[in-house]
């Protein structure tokens, strides 16, 4: 019964402190308090640690990345597979040669959005600069994928996977 009503007690005073620790400073949901606008950084008032021109020790510009891949040969096999949100657009190609790497799957559209209801992709991959053994089927094989989410998706009903040979088509 002691242990009960000692327990209870120590609640209670623990409870009323309550309201003096709302307003302090050890409350760390008042560190940084409410939030106010402030004007949008501009020439004026621009961060003077931030360096503004290049230098010796500036990094240089940066460059866009232009994608340097073509498309494959053959496409072999496009399998879209449902995934909560959205689906898995995944595309299997035939290289003519070996070594084909940063393979991937780019929209036909800047947007990436359907056309007439068809989402068109192409497989592609970047050549090396050296030439390469022709090999066998397994070994010139990629498989690249794709994630489309039900934004995407909404008013699709063709999605098409290009080649340089073949277009392989998925309906709903």
């Amino acid at each position: 019964m002691r242990k009960t009503l000692l327990a209870l007690l120590a609640s209670t005073l623990l409870v009323s402190a309550c309201g003096t620790v709302r307003d302090s400073r050890i409350n760390p949901m008042n560190w940084f308090g409410p939030s106010r606008s402030v004007p949008a950084a501009s020439e004026e008032n621009a961060n003077p640690l931030i360096p503004q021109r290049s230098g010796l020790f500036a990094k240089r510009a940066v460059e866009v990345d232009t994608y340097a891949g073509r498309p494959f040969e053959q496409i072999t096999d496009l399998t879209i597979e449902p995934v909560p949100g959205g689906a898995i657009l995944r595309a299997t190609g035939l290289a003519a040669r070996q070594g084909i790497y940063a393979v991937r799957l780019t929209p036909a559209t800047l947007d990436e959005q359907p056309v007439d209801g068809v989402l068109t992709y192409r497989l592609e991959g970047v050549r090396p600069d050296k030439a390469t053994s022709q090999g066998s089927n397994p070994t010139r094989e990629v498989i690249a994928a794709r994630r489309l989410t039900n934004q995407t998706l909404s008013g699709v009903r063709e999605i098409r996977v290009e080649g340089q040979l073949n277009t392989l088509v998925s309906r709903r």
